[in-house]
């Protein structure tokens, strides 16, 4: 039996179609995907779109975890900033990756037109605003990102930004009109229908209990079945279990939150009078969105804990309200969190371990896009097409450190968190809303 969607604004909004069913047999296929979340999709859309044969299991629902229940933000770019990544590999590679990134919103915003996703309600638009004065520093990365890469960015001053986002908080913006925000379940769940109308077998209520990977015919164990296939690929992201040892001792489970509020369309417009989405550039900083004609999509924080604090919607609306105090009455319906895996390093892991056995995880932060590209990527080398997943090389799969790597996580955060607050109080101008 599956099992269900955790609440959110997600499950309640979502397209209701029928589960596909578990595994009870025993099958042969080319490839079998590991984790039916927007890395396992994106595989097996293209490689069914190439004619090769796939079966995908999900333990759980199809984007069941944090593919399905994220912020919606679709945007070029990495969790890895792109100077950390220019030192890391230098220049011209790092511009190779980065426009990886940007072919990983192409991907998307083709998917939701060839399938006609219209349940995907997808927004043009996301802002990224800052709250310190930094505006020279906006403008030198607008202009690069034209230069190295077209892609066109405008620059939102001040006294602009405060009438669409009426926060003494904000000082400047970017605004990325070929970025959207949109609803990444009924995303999923269109892609797993076009995989299976392909001729693609995805199978929900399946848990991998064990891989046989020396050989060249794999085998997938299940409790109903099993898989003899030529590849595996391992895609399970934050849930990542030990079926891989290597892979689970390369990424770092970590938890985000996001809130839904009631509906209270003018009060909500009082703060935000805009549509697109916005994010600031604080280490796991706010991102918000209107969604549902007059509710706030609030997500912000990470944290090492897999389990949700007790006051979890407290806490978020503690943000919310100090960003907006407008926004004191507006109540909230639901909060809830998922895990992201993030390496060390903040890349994606894209790779392959060994002949025929591969590897697309480490999405977060900025999972929307470069999971696409990883789906492309591996597809493309199952199918002998390319070797372009070799540009995620150089970022390797370091071992997370174990619970001291949690622990190193966490501190990390509260000293980029106390390095921001500094940074914000050092330009801090509060001037009246009107």
């Amino acid at each position: 039996m599956t099992s269900a969607y955790i609440d959110t604004y997600y499950k309640r909004s979502l397209i209701q179609q029928q589960p596909y069913s578990p595994l009870q047999a025993s099958i042969d296929v080319e490839t079998c995907i590991i984790g039916g979340g927007l890395a396992g999709l994106s595989t097996a859309l293209e490689l069914s779109r190439r004619g090769r044969s796939v079966a995908l299991l999900e333990a759980n629902r199809i984007a069941w975890g944090a593919s399905g229940r994220n912020g919606g933000f679709v945007s070029p770019g990495y969790a890895c900033d792109l100077e950390k990544i220019e030192n890391h590999v230098g220049l011209d590679h790092a511009r190779d990756l980065y426009r990886l990134s940007i072919e990983g919103v192409s991907i998307v915003t083709e998917n939701i037109r060839s399938l006609a996703i219209a349940d995907a309600a997808s927004v043009s638009g996301i802002y990224s605003v800052i709250r310190y004065d930094g505006g020279n520093e906006l403008l030198a990365y607008r202009d690069r990102m034209a230069r190295d890469f077209g892609e066109t960015l405008t620059y939102v001053p001040r006294d602009e930004l405060r009438q669409i986002l009426r926060s003494p908080k904000y000082h400047q913006a970017l605004y990325a009109p070929a970025s959207f925000h949109f609803h990444p379940l009924n995303y999923c769940q269109a892609l797993a229908r076009e995989i299976s109308r392909l001729g693609g077998q995805i199978h929900e209520g399946t848990r991998a209990l064990s891989v046989d990977l020396d050989r060249p015919e794999k085998v997938i164990c299940t409790a109903g079945g099993q898989i003899k296939a030529q590849h595996v690929v391992f895609a399970g992201g934050g849930y990542t279990d030990r079926l891989c040892g290597k892979l689970n001792r390369a990424y770092l489970p970590i938890a985000t939150y996001i809130l839904l509020t009631e509906k209270n369309p003018d009060l909500v417009k009082s703060a935000v009078s805009t549509e697109a989405g916005i994010g600031d550039d604080r280490r796991a900083g706010d991102y918000y969105r209107i969604v549902d004609g007059g509710r706030l999509l609030w997500g912000g924080r990470i944290t090492t804990r897999t389990s949700d604090p007790a006051n979890l919607a407290q806490l978020l609306r503690q943000e919310m309200v100090s960003t907006y105090p407008q926004l004191a009455g507006l109540k909230v319906e639901i909060a809830w969190s998922g895990l992201m895996s993030y390496a060390r390093h903040l890349m994606p892991q894209i790779g392959r371990l060994a002949p025929g056995i591969w590897h697309a995880t480490a999405f977060g932060g900025h999972g929307m896009n470069t999971t696409s590209i990883g789906g492309r990527l591996i597809a493309e080398a199952i199918a002998g097409e390319s070797d372009r997943f070799r540009l995620f090389s150089p970022f390797g799969l370091p071992w997370n450190g174990g619970p001291f790597g949690l622990i190193a996580a966490q501190l990390t955060y509260w000293n980029y968190q106390l390095q921001d607050r500094w940074r914000e109080r050092k330009s801090r101008v509060e001037p009246q809303i009107a």
